[in-house]
């Protein structure tokens, strides 16, 4: 049987994550050689609207910057318009584009699609859903990221770690908007 070789991006991303998956309820919904989807569903303690001011214009000040090329994450940015770019700036007037929002709605939610990080550089296409319902004083955030294409070796390889790096980019975000921490345990 032959090794599978993940690009040294994904490889950091397995062992950096493999223990975090414990704030939020978090799962591998289904998982084959040609794709996956991850569904993470949390609750956090503000209203919608604050949510997804938080989600969409301070990107930088929750995502983790270990989580991107240039290594800062106030390098990221999200464009609320139809063709959106979520988009990164790099060195030297460089960019990477790692999402692009298709729909979106204040308050209610956003839908992008493309390959995170390293998927980009892959034979994949993804589709992300991000829904914000009222739930009591707080807001229940369901993220729904589903990934088509190939991999030699297989897609489902990826599930896990992709899981883990999304679930701790959300509980960045409730961290951040909680208790003004994205980094609190």
């Amino acid at each position: 049987m032959n090794k599978i070789k993940i690009p040294y991006p994904l490889r950091a991303i397995v062992l950096g994550l493999t223990a975090f998956l414990a704030v939020t309820n978090a799962a591998v919904t289904d998982s084959a050689f040609n794709g996956f989807t991850v569904k993470i569903s949390l609750s956090v303690q503000a209203p919608p609207d604050r949510v997804y001011k938080s989600l969409v214009h301070n990107i930088g000040d929750w995502w983790d910057s270990d989580h991107t090329f240039s290594g800062d994450a106030h390098n990221l940015t999200i464009e609320e318009k139809p063709m959106g770019c979520f988009c990164e700036k790099l060195p030297n007037a460089g960019a990477a584009r790692h999402m692009e929002v298709v729909n979106f709605v204040p308050g209610k939610g956003l839908v992008m699609t493309g390959g995170l990080g390293p998927l980009q550089s892959l034979a994949t296409t993804g589709s992300m859903t991000i829904q914000l319902t009222a739930a009591g004083d707080g807001t229940k955030v369901d993220v729904t990221y589903a990934i088509g294409g190939y991999l030699d070796g297989g897609l489902n390889q990826l599930a896990a770690p992709v899981d883990g790096v999304l679930t701790q980019q959300f509980t960045r975000l409730k961290n951040y908007i909680e208790r003004a921490d994205p980094k609190a345990k």
